[in-house]
């Protein structure tokens, strides 16, 4: 079946499901839900939403995707990534609004994401998907996981602050730290411990799950709220209800909708890649955009917040044997028994473990040795990480993802203003030629020919700068022929060719030296046809390799 199709693979991982399958797909599942509820239940406490949407989430997307996705395990909720997006998208309501109205507007937003990603894949952005590159995404989650963490030390040390920017935060958190609850704190410390070790020990294990059990038994039996811990409280039992998207609310929520959105599908994206298993096709970007829009529309209804695929939650899924999609339908139904018969015990859920498990897997975000490996390899690059980190803590988070975007870009723009010339030499006794360097001293120069060799794309951007770089080399060996060899050219913008066309005659009435081509592929090779440069040119000076340039060239010397 065609990338481009949009009819649902259903019958796909269905007809071709086999029996041995069920009980892996069944454990790996169940195992999920384990990592995936308790986490859903605290990022829905992120944006300042009830915890009963984490479940509601769990359930509407995930079920959603298990039919439409192509990825065989992604498993798709909401990440820490999205639930700090979301809360950024909510905060444009102002300050306190009521519980209720947060419910209806997550809903909308999740609604609005929805329709961006099923209009993008309508017009097939799938290739959006690899738009920010690696080291500003690395930046720019390592920024969210800061934030985060600031955002819920104070849930996991009892104190309250009244929020408001990055730094005003750490300040209220230093100065209410003498006003802490000290049995608040030592629950989320000793829920932060719990996380801690068997994410080193027992890293198969589902901490969030056991995290979450040992806080409702301290409530249960040491009865920790009469110390001052405050509790999740009543979840509402039953079945999600019908939410429905409020158009008034969409136009304070559409900017950050696109933000949640592009998050959403980059994520969701790299996740089902990563994941993909040796010999089978990794997800297609455009179905992809199907799926998690058909998610994310459905979900709103059944008032769930903004869903995409997480890299966690996948892991986990993974690794507990799951092999088609049947696994993240075991873990939605998993979390419609959670709403049914569990939330009683959910409500009983000291706020602080919420929190520790926040942080915890936040701090997963922040990543170090990534931030060193780009240093080691690129330093700008590393730069660039580092203003998409700035980015998201100073300005905010849909601020930050817009920074991330733009330096993105400039990142794009800079690499591709300043392409590689090389001059080229011949390895003695061969037709073999490369770029002159040190490493060899003894290649061949062939008098009066001096070849070029640009790369990557030369367009309005760059091409003045590549004339730049040739004039001083053509002053410098005088020849009677400059070679251009544009086998590493993947494309001749239309500025670019008639600065080469400039170029030709310049060289060709000023300095007398004739300018040759060599190697375009057939797109370059049209285009230069169809200019003033082809009849200049004609097939006398334009060749198919440079070895029958080097050729010509020297059966004209000797004649």
């Amino acid at each position: 079946m065609a990338s481009g199709s949009v009819s649902l693979p259903i019958p796909r991982w269905l007809h071709g499901y086999r029996k041995e399958w069920a009980a892996p797909d069944a454990v790996a599942g169940l195992t999920a839900a384990a990592v995936v509820i308790p986490k859903a239940l605290a990022y829905a406490t992120i944006a300042g939403l009830p915890v009963q949407v984490g479940l509601y989430t769990v359930f509407a997307p995930m079920l959603l995707y298990a039919l439409l996705g192509s990825s065989r395990t992604l498993s798709v909720s909401t990440t820490t990534t999205l639930a700090i997006l979301v809360a950024a998208a909510l905060s444009r309501l102002g300050p306190h609004p009521d519980p209720s109205t947060l419910v209806v507007a997550s809903a909308t937003l999740a609604f609005l994401v929805g329709v961006m990603l099923l209009a993008a894949r309508l017009l097939r952005l799938g290739f959006v998907a690899d738009f920010i590159s690696e080291p500003v995404l690395v930046g720019f989650k390592a920024g969210i996981g800061v934030v985060i963490v600031v955002d819920q030390i104070p849930k996991l040390l009892g104190i309250h602050i009244q929020k408001g920017s990055f730094f005003h935060n750490l300040l209220a958190i230093a100065q209410g730290i003498p006003h802490a609850s000290l049995a608040t704190a030592a629950v989320g410390i000793a829920m932060v411990a719990i996380l801690l070790a068997m994410e080193h020990w027992l890293p198969r294990a589902p901490a969030p799950l056991v995290a979450v059990a040992a806080g409702i038994a301290g409530v249960s039996f040491l009865n920790l709220p009469a110390f001052g811990v405050a509790i999740v409280g009543q979840v509402p039992t039953g079945l999600p209800p019908l939410t429905l998207p409020d158009v008034a609310l969409m136009q304070q929520l559409w900017p950050g909708a696109l933000g949640v959105a592009l998050m959403s599908f980059t994520e969701s994206i790299a996740a089902g890649r990563a994941f993909a298993k040796s010999g089978e096709p990794p997800p297609s970007a455009n179905r992809e955009l199907m799926a998690t829009g058909c998610a994310n529309l459905g979900g709103a209804f059944l008032g769930a917040m903004a869903a995409g695929g997480g890299t966690t939650q996948t892991a986990v899924n993974q690794m507990s044997g799951a092999r088609s999609q049947l696994a993240g339908l075991v873990t939605a139904l998993a979390s419609l028994g959670t709403m049914l018969v569990l939330a009683p015990l959910v409500g009983l859920m000291p706020e602080a473990t919420l929190a520790a498990v926040v942080i915890v897997y936040s701090v997963t975000l922040i990543r170090p040795a990534d931030f060193r490996v780009i240093l080691s390899v690129r330093r700008t690059e590393f730069s660039w990480a580092l203003i998409a980190m700035a980015g998201v803590v100073v300005l905010g988070t849909l601020e930050g993802i817009v920074i991330a975007i733009i330096v993105s870009l400039l990142a794009l723009a800079y690499q591709t203003s300043d392409p590689p010339l090389y001059v080229l030499v011949r390895k003695p006794n061969t037709n073999v030629f490369r770029p002159r360097s040190d490493e060899h001293p003894d290649d061949e120069t062939i008098p009066g020919l001096l070849m070029l060799r640009p790369e990557g794309r030369v367009y309005f951007a760059n091409a003045r700068r590549i004339g730049h770089k040739v004039r001083p080399l053509v002053a410098q060996a005088m020849p009677k022929v400059v070679v251009f060899d544009l086998a590493g050219v993947s494309d001749l913008e239309y500025t670019a060719l008639l600065m080469l066309i400039d170029a030709e005659k310049r060289l060709r009435e000023e300095d007398g030296v004739l300018l040759w081509l060599v190697g375009m592929n057939p797109d370059v090779f049209a285009m230069v046809r169809r200019s003033p440069l082809g009849e200049t040119l004609t097939r006398d000076r334009m060749f198919f390799t440079l070895d029958l340039a080097v050729a010509r060239f020297q059966a004209a010397q000797a004649s």
